[in-house]
């Protein structure tokens, strides 16, 4: 073997060069204030409507970063939200696409134990999924109307 290509090898083989030689993706995270911005926006169009319920924001992971329950929210609001934040999250995709599924071809969608019902959306940074909202107020319809207003906040 030749000595370039010797050094190289060993250098390979150190520990951690390796990682160094392979680039690795780069994700970026929804950080405590960015979750707080789009909260702050679906709470303030909610309040501006007079829509009571409960606002979420997950990571990308799903676990709840933040959530509020506006007075006169239904207590179940305050865990129908954050189970939406976290389906959207996790399956990255909005929630009413599941209440769809099961509206039509896949009624056995429900059995999943994720909260399938319109309101959750994924955020999305660069192309990937950095958490997701969920709405629980009065209305399907409204809910989304939320969920996108606080989408819309996101920082770039």
């Amino acid at each position: 073997m030749h000595r370039p290509a010797a050094l190289a090898a060993a250098l390979f083989l150190l520990p951690g060069t390796a990682l160094r030689a392979a680039e690795l993706p780069r994700q970026p995270v929804l950080t405590l204030e960015a979750a707080r911005t789009v909260l702050a926006a679906a709470e303030k169009e909610a309040r501006a409507n007079n829509w009571a319920g409960s606002i979420a924001v997950a990571d990308a992971g799903g676990a709840l970063l933040a959530m509020v329950r506006l007075d006169g929210g239904a207590p179940a609001s305050a865990e129908i939200a954050p189970g939406k934040a976290r389906t959207a999250a996790l399956f990255r995709r909005p929630t009413a696409a599941f209440e769809d599924a099961i509206n039509g071809p896949r009624a056995a969608a429900i059995t999943s134990g994720f909260n399938m019902m319109a309101g959750g959306l994924p955020l999305v940074v660069d192309g990937q999924v950095v958490g997701a909202i969920g709405v629980s107020v009065d209305t399907p319809q409204h809910d989304v109307a939320l969920a996108e207003k606080g989408r819309a906040a996101l920082p770039e």
